[in-house]
């Protein structure tokens, strides 16, 4: 059998820029002296802008490189519509976050060179993930994603941070369920004598009768480590003290492109490489959605708006209530054609308002380090510009007017749901999509009220352990955020309005990402 294979270098372009560019900047902070340091994070930055830029050549979808000579149809690395959607996504989310970054890696809370570096590598791996088309390579790009964000999660320096023990609950649970996975693997490649995900749909339907339960357990196992990356129930344990441990860019990070990333592998497994089992996995999706946006909104809606660090716990929780609505389609799958570009459709939507989410709840976390959801009562009077940001965010992952974009991602979901046929799955997200109504609309509402008579206002009012960007901008009475940070949530908002205006254009773009 003849092994050589060619590499198309544009095809990997966009994953191998991260990767070059995560080297370099560990290299350059050797020797930049340290009042020049800051520019490794505009440096970082640039190149994500430049890894996303990659990907125009590649809009056509039709090239993929790593193929077997003797069988060009079996391919390691494909970039087909799917996967450049997606690697946009997860590189637009990784260049929002290296934003949002900035401020606080030039305010000495985080080492700059280890934090770019990690980012990056972690960039690259996610952007690597969708395209992926065997085993091998998925699972070796899911742990390329997650190995850098333990250690990010806990890069934090001083004692009172609690990014360490949140890191190592992270990293515990993680490894955990990457073990079971690769068990999973190795039975379903007894089964189909092949890790390639169209080599695995093609050789399990031929496979001995004997091995048929070995098989069947192997696909079980190997959706394991995907659904947590996901955080769906009941993987989903480690998120809330994650988020919270993390600087909060980070948190952001792995709740739009680490959830991304889960879901893009999910994705892969069951429409490539297991479309012949959807009996078995398709009823497992619904139930897991079902009971992840059922968890994550009654948690959300339990959220002490006077507890520490409540905002970043309230959005932690509505992230797992959203990857419930991510996997809907992922189910609908099993019984209906043409659902996973609407995955995609809710994923960018998704992906665009919470980090710009993260981006206000960090400026204000600057100001008021305690980060509760009181401390946002009366933040329209203070900062209006970042009230009316959050609010129009908060509204699209509500579904509500003027966040159209959120309505109509909900109503594509909900669509995929009936269009199945699955009914009681239909109507636990609507129950959800109302619960979800209650605290996001509560949420809304501090930004407009009076503040409480008595209450301090100035922006060391609530200070305490810092869990988002260091209090510097405390500690110097800036009423207006770093411009990195601005950028990120002037970014933000003028995609959530150009999209909510014209919501047909992500409908339509990520029509195309089908497999």
């Amino acid at each position: 059998m003849n092994l050589v294979q060619t590499v198309d270098w544009a095809v990997i372009a966009p994953p191998v820029i991260a990767a070059v560019a995560a080297v370099a900047v560990l290299v350059a902070d050797l020797f930049l002296p340290a009042a020049r340091k800051a520019w490794l994070g505009r440096g970082a930055a640039a190149a994500l802008a430049l890894a996303a830029l990659a990907l125009l050549p590649l809009r056509d979808g039709d090239r993929a490189t790593f193929c077997l000579p003797d069988d060009p149809g079996m391919c390691s690395y494909a970039a087909d519509r799917f996967a450049v959607i997606v690697q946009l996504l997860v590189l637009g989310g990784a260049f929002l976050t290296a934003l949002l970054s900035i401020p606080e890696t030039e305010d000495g809370e985080v080492p700059g060179g280890e934090f770019w570096f990690l980012l990056l590598s972690s960039a690259a791996g996610a952007a690597l993930l969708p395209a992926a088309r065997d085993l091998a390579t998925l699972i070796i790009a899911l742990e390329v994603t997650t190995l850098p964000a333990y250690a990010l999660v806990g890069l934090r320096r001083g004692g009172g941070s609690a990014g360490p023990e949140a890191a190592l609950k992270f990293f515990l649970s993680s490894v955990t369920a990457t073990a079971v996975a690769l068990l999973g693997v190795g039975f379903v490649y007894a089964g189909a004598g092949s890790l390639y995900l169209e080599g695995i749909a093609e050789g399990l339907p031929a496979a001995d009768p004997r091995l048929a339960t070995l098989i069947e357990v192997g696909v079980a196992l190997t959706l394991v480590a995907f659904a947590f990356k996901a955080a769906a129930v009941p993987f989903h344990f480690w998120v809330p003290e994650t988020y919270v441990g993390a600087p909060l860019p980070v948190a952001g990070y792995l709740s739009v492109v680490g959830k991304t990333a889960g879901l893009a592998g999910l994705i892969l497994v069951t429409a490539v490489a297991f479309p012949g089992y959807g009996d078995l996995w398709g009823p497992v999706a619904g139930v897991l959605a079902g009971l992840t946006m059922t968890a994550g909104n009654v948690a959300a809606l339990r959220t002490d708006p006077a507890a520490p660090h409540s905002a970043v716990r309230l959005l932690a929780w509505s992230s797992i209530g959203q990857a419930g609505y991510l996997l809907v389609p992922v189910a609908a799958s099993a019984y209906a054609a043409d659902t996973v570009g609407t995955a995609v459709a809710y994923a960018l939507m998704y992906g665009v308002v919470n980090l710009g989410a993260f981006a206000v709840v960090a400026y204000v976390a600057r100001q008021r380090a305690a980060d509760r959801l009181a401390d946002y009562r009366g933040l329209y009077a203070r900062q209006p510009a970042a009230a009316l940001a959050l609010a129009f965010f908060l509204l699209c992952l509500a579904g509500l007017p003027p966040g159209i974009i959120g309505l109509f991602a909900k109503v594509a979901v909900f669509t995929t749901a009936v269009d199945a046929d699955l009914g009681v799955l239909a109507v636990v997200m609507a129950v959800n999509v109302v619960i979800a109504l209650y605290y996001y609309l509560r949420w809304t509402a501090y930004l407009f009220r009076r503040p409480e008579a008595g209450a301090e206002t100035g922006p060391e009012a609530g200070a305490g352990p810092s869990t988002g960007a260091v209090a510097a901008g405390a500690r110097t009475g800036a009423r207006w955020p770093a411009p990195p940070l601005t950028g990120a949530i002037g970014l933000a908002a003028l995609a959530g309005v150009v999209l909510s205006g014209a919501p047909q254009i992500i409908l339509t773009f990520a029509s195309g990402a089908l497999l």
